[in-house]
């Protein structure tokens, strides 16, 4: 035997040993589900409310620090 039969008999033994690898074909890729971050809605409404109760106290602790001597 010649070294070039030698080197078809090789090549021909990997061939048939990595057919079985290459039979499967590529996997379908697995996707991780996208995350989705939902932002707390802005509420204007009580952006006035706080300073409103704020002047409220501040007007009742002043009426009742009435100081009239008699």
């Amino acid at each position: 035997m010649n070294i070039f039969s030698k080197t078809l008999a090789a090549a021909l033994a990997c061939a048939a040993i990595a057919s079985p690898v290459l039979a499967g074909g590529m996997a379908e890729p697995v996707m991780e589900p996208e995350r989705v971050v939902e932002e707390a809605a802005n509420n204007t409404s009580g952006g006035w409310l706080v300073p409103l109760l704020l002047l409220v106290l501040i007007a009742a602790a002043v009426a009742s620090n009435d100081s009239s001597s008699d």
